[in-house]
């Protein structure tokens, strides 16, 4: 992922924003529907997100989707 994606990303999915989740490929996923505040944007465009449920699991951009709230 280039540096200018990620600096996109970093604008959009500031610390603090709400966001829902959509779909995420992953076993250990929070439900579909669940809330969550964003952390930070890592270095390879990964969204960290504190879920409202407990889970930590970040959104791959590409692979998993959320939407801002």
């Amino acid at each position: 992922m280039n540096r200018e994606l990620i600096n996109k990303l970093r604008q959009e999915y500031k610390p603090g924003t709400r966001v829902k989740l959509i779909q995420m490929d992953d076993v250990q996923a929070p439900p579909i529907g669940t809330f969550g505040t964003v952390r930070h944007v890592d270095d390879i465009g990964t969204i960290h997100v504190n879920w409202d449920n407990g889970c930590g699991l970040g959104i791959v951009y590409g692979q998993d989707c959320c939407t801002i709230i």
